[in-house]
């Protein structure tokens, strides 16, 4: 079982800054994938920034350029740094990890129950 910690969220300014962290802990074998994804009023979940346990990332378009994902594998831990935040980007950020329980079974994922971002003057 994986148990997930989300901080950061809140009110912020359009051209502001945010930092989101996501800490996983529980009983697994290895984490892969950690990142974020989001949600917005009558809008589908979409994938805001993800990187792998290798290192390699990936981004939403709307986000590229002004977000920056990186992860503390010591601590488990995934950050997302938004800059320039527009309103357009208000939604409830959600922490997504992938993870093995055990080293010979598949890989699953994993949500947590989200942080709200408003950005608003």
């Amino acid at each position: 079982q994986v148990q997930l910690v989300e901080s950061g969220g809140g009110l912020v300014q359009p051209g502001g800054s945010l930092r989101l962290s996501c800490a996983a802990s529980g009983s697994f074998f290895s984490i892969n994938d950690m990142g974020w994804y989001r949600q917005a009023p009558g809008k589908e979940r979409e994938l805001v920034a993800e990187m792998t346990d290798g290192g390699n990332t990936n981004y939403g378009d709307s986000v590229k350029g002004r977000f920056t994902v990186s992860r503390d594998n010591a601590k488990n831990t995934v950050f997302l740094q938004m800059n320039l935040l527009k309103p357009e980007d208000t939604a409830v950020y959600l922490c997504h990890v992938q993870f093995r329980r055990l080293r010979w079974l598949a890989k699953s994922d994993y949500w947590g129950q989200g942080t709200q971002v408003t950005v608003s003057p």
